[in-house]
């Protein structure tokens, strides 16, 4: 991979989705740097994703939730592979529980990774891709950020926070080369899905029309999609990808 790649920064890269999405990005051609949250999990996966030829792939261990450690990362990554063209923000995690029992621990936790931490990377790039006149920002939501979800109003907060960042910041940037979307995944055949008992798994299928759940790599080659300096005219979009399970 030469120094001229477009450089695409996946936060949340190590994980389920996010693995095939630095995957696909790494075979359209771009080098990926790889954010993660666990330094011997990310080392395994790195040497995985080496063996099976993905060269182009690096890591990032900065610290989402700190806005100042952003900028640094960023500016680590352009030190070592040039200007971020394309970000997309996939991190994120859960801290279930009913709004009646839930703590301001499990609320604020939530809401700095799933949604501040959203701001700090847009932010961190976004005077570079404005100097270039060129960018892609994807933003990975959910079907339960559009529906909302028993147990996870803090979840559903941020992840709804996140199209109104995508629709607002579109706006700004819809003269200057870069375009801003979000995708909204239903239920994905990740490990975390597939560890859910099987008979509560079933019941979750029957509610897809499709009968399936879908593959991380149909979510990956969405995104391809988007950061593809081809569809310049889709900005602002929140693009369901839940086998119909929610259509509005």
């Amino acid at each position: 991979m030469t120094q001229s790649a477009p450089v695409a920064w996946v936060t949340g890269g190590t994980g389920g989705i996010g693995s095939s999405i630095c995957r696909a990005l790494a075979a359209a051609g771009y080098q990926v740097v790889a954010g993660y949250h666990n330094p011997d999990k990310a080392k395994t996966w790195l040497e995985a994703q080496q063996a099976d030829g993905y060269n182009n792939i690096a890591l990032s261990g900065t610290d989402l939730t700190s806005y100042d450690a952003c900028v640094a990362g960023i500016k680590e990554v352009e030190e070592k592979f040039g200007p971020v063209s394309v970000l997309v923000n996939c991190a994120g995690i859960t801290r279930d529980g009913t709004l009646k029992k839930m703590t301001p621990e499990q609320w604020n936790e939530v809401i700095d990774t799933n949604l501040n931490s959203v701001f700090n990377t847009c932010r961190s790039v976004i005077e570079g891709m404005l100097e270039q006149g060129y960018g892609r920002i994807i933003n990975i939501s959910s079907i339960n950020g559009r529906k909302g979800q028993f147990g996870q109003v803090n979840y559903a907060a941020a992840k709804a926070g996140m199209h109104g960042l995508t629709m607002s910041l579109a706006q700004e940037t819809a003269t200057k080369g870069i375009t801003v979307n979000t995708v909204s995944p239903g239920y994905i055949a990740t490990d975390m899905i597939m560890k859910v008992p099987e008979k509560v798994r079933e019941a979750i299928r029957e509610t897809i029309p499709v009968k399936r759940f879908g593959t991380p790599e149909e979510i990956a080659r969405l995104v391809v999609f988007l950061a593809d300096k081809e569809s310049g005219f889709i900005t602002g979009a929140n693009i369901d990808i839940n086998g119909g399970q929610f259509m509005g």
